[in-house]
């Protein structure tokens, strides 16, 4: 009918394939995916099989599905605030954090083709380089490079910063990166935001140090078993150093109140020595001439311990069974 709006059917369909994977899947992330290869995007897509699923759509249809999936899925329409660019969302079981490190490991290094902004300063160090004399001299010093013939060699006479971070990069310069192997861009997936159980995550929340991360976890760790070892709470934990710092604390105690034990003992008499020493150095008179001459030696060695025989009864056992194990052997 004239007037009556015409809806493409291919946008409906994809609309209804976006609403049925925001129903199913537990996590929902929207991925950037500008500035991705085609080769490189299949590549990524069969890296993350079995992991999680990757759809690429307009915008505003996605913003449409999300709309439609909005009242059973408390929190899941905030994920539009990320819909800007090329976007693809991601649906997976795999929680947020975890997707996140999945997608970070699709990243990979990519030459540039110009006109794409600096991730970080773009540098070119002196040295040889691949290229034979020729017209390739001229392509450098036009991007910037100072580079010359040496020993028949082209070479770069001293490190150039070409591009600073953000700066555009310039065509001929992104021609020149990819005949040296320099590959300044970081191309994949990058998890804008992600969603779960009523709750949307930011890039800043998943972005997680996981080498700081386990350092506080070891931190909080000793912490947590110093505060249980000085209130002497019992734990799988502090139990062995309890029972260390108990021990301690007891020869201490049976040491000072001179109680003699297995374990104090020894250090009794250490101490009653080292005593009586002092006492016959400032009192030698009180000594006679046979202690001075045992005290001036030192301490006697403990009387070594006598090792018994084996009665001639268990020798004989110890042969009987020695010529059994032989037997069997040989049969």
């Amino acid at each position: 009918m004239i007037g009556e709006a015409r809806v493409n059917p291919a946008k409906v369909a994809e609309v209804d394939a976006l609403v049925s994977r925001l129903k199913e899947a537990p996590v929902v992330g929207i991925a950037d995916v500008r500035g991705i290869p085609a080769v490189q995007f299949q590549a990524i897509r069969r890296r993350l099989r079995g992991k999680a699923d990757i759809r690429v759509a307009k915008n505003t249809l996605i913003r449409l599905a999300l709309e439609r999936v909005a009242a059973e899925r408390k929190g899941l329409a905030d994920l539009a605030s990320a819909l800007a660019g090329q976007i693809a969302v991601v649906t997976t079981t795999l929680n947020p954090f975890k997707l996140f490190k999945e997608l970070e490991g699709t990243k990979t290094p990519a030459p540039a083709r110009g006109g794409e902004a600096a991730p970080t300063d773009i540098w070119v160090r002196a040295g040889d380089t691949p290229f034979k004399p020729g017209p390739v001299v001229g392509d450098l010093q036009k991007a910037g490079i100072p580079a010359a013939i040496e020993r028949g060699k082209v070479v770069i006479k001293k490190d150039k910063l070409l591009v600073k971070q953000g700066d555009p990069i310039p065509r001929e310069v992104a021609q020149v990166l990819a005949r040296l192997e320099i590959f300044p861009l970081i191309v994949g997936l990058d998890l804008r935001s992600a969603y779960e159980d009523g709750r949307v995550y930011g890039r800043d929340v998943l972005a997680i140090d996981e080498g700081k991360v386990r350092q506080d976890v070891m931190h909080a760790i000793r912490h947590a078993v110093n505060l249980a070892v000085f209130a002497e709470y019992p734990t799988k934990f502090t139990i062995p150093m309890l029972l260390s710092s108990a021990y301690r604390k007891a020869l201490a105690l049976a040491v000072h109140a001179e109680i003699p034990t297995k374990d104090s003992v020894k250090v009794l008499l250490s101490k009653a020595y080292a005593q009586a020493l002092a006492l016959a150095a400032r009192a030698p008179e009180a000594f006679d001439e046979e202690a001075r001459k045992r005290l001036s030696a030192g301490p006697a060695p403990p009387p070594a311990e006598k090792k018994e025989e084996p009665k001639k009864e268990e020798k004989e056992a110890s042969e009987e069974d020695a010529a059994a194990g032989l037997g069997s052997l040989f049969g």
